[in-house]
């Protein structure tokens, strides 16, 4: 374990390593909870509970968005989601830790919240870029933002010191989500071209290794989409991932050659800022504005 970490490390401070965050980094209970659901389950009986939705789709987070645009309007869904997660919300360490690390090229985050947005608030030298649903903009895949929430050329992302890609949208700056059914039926029609991902992010995963966490690969979805982006990136990859395995989620692993780190997330950030000069200095640190 001590010479994979010391790995991690290595990459990390190389800018080769980029951070794939779930919504499971956020923990269930305690002063750090999220004040919204971090499970597509959680999430489609939250919005059930305000909209009548079909018993079947009620737990399926896709199904039940698909419903309410479908029934009650794209509108809809859209104010639902932005009350969901346009909450006060605490920001993580690992938020602030990764945020304070200017050799991070690329960090991938496939929840809605704006937290790490709001911790990379203090730096100039970085952007975000969404993926956006073809419902609301048809014919883009995507939108890059700049620190204070403006609108960029996509083509402006390639001169960002950090690209924060967040492929199923989020609440801020513009409340874009792909969430329903026919949201990811268009992306993923397209996605084993490549077409839906930009550009810069598919450079700068180019010889680079990610560390997953706060992730599960339990949905179709969630395999297909950490497996495109990983596409022509390292051949061998590492997740946080302490839990109990489905057979659906250790046969990916294998294919996909994640090792599997046994560390829950705290034990293996805490190690990792331990071990690394720049994590352990990032805070009192950070880059120039």
């Amino acid at each position: 374990m001590s010479d994979v970490l010391h790995e991690m490390v290595g990459c990390l401070e190389a800018g080769k390593l980029i951070p794939y965050l779930g919504p499971g980094i956020w923990p269930r209970e305690g002063d750090s909870a999220a004040p919204f659901p971090t499970e597509g389950e959680s999430l489609a009986e939250s919005l059930a509970r305000r909209v009548a939705v079909p018993s079947r789709a009620r737990k399926i987070l896709s199904a039940a968005a698909q419903y309410i645009e479908s029934q009650k309007h794209r509108k809809t869904l859209r104010k639902l989601l932005l009350e969901t997660f346009s909450v006060p919300s605490p920001k993580l360490a690992l938020h602030d830790r990764l945020a304070s690390l200017p050799q991070l090229p690329l960090i991938v985050d496939v929840w809605y919240d704006g937290a790490l947005r709001a911790a990379l608030g203090s730096r100039s030298d970085w952007g975000e870029i969404q993926g956006v649903s073809q419902a609301e903009h048809p014919g883009s895949w995507t939108r890059a933002y700049r620190p204070d929430g403006t609108e960029a050329p996509l083509s402006e992302a390639a001169g960002w010191g950090t690209v924060l890609y967040k492929p199923f949208g989020s609440v801020s700056p513009a409340a874009n989500f792909v969430i329903s059914d026919s949201d990811l039926v268009e992306v993923l029609t397209e996605i084993d071209i490549q077409t839906p991902i930009p550009p810069v992010v598919q450079e700068r995963r180019r010889g680079s290794r990610f560390l997953f966490i706060g992730c599960r690969f339990s949905s179709q979805t969630e395999r297909s989409y950490a497996r495109q982006i990983l596409k022509r990136s390292s051949d061998r990859h590492w997740a946080s991932l302490p839990e109990e395995l489905s057979r659906n989620e250790e046969r990916f692993l294998q294919e996909m050659r994640i090792e599997r780190i046994s560390l829950s997330q705290n034990e293996l950030c805490e190690t990792l800022f331990a071990l690394s000069p720049a994590m352990a200095s990032g805070l009192s640190e950070r880059p120039p504005e």
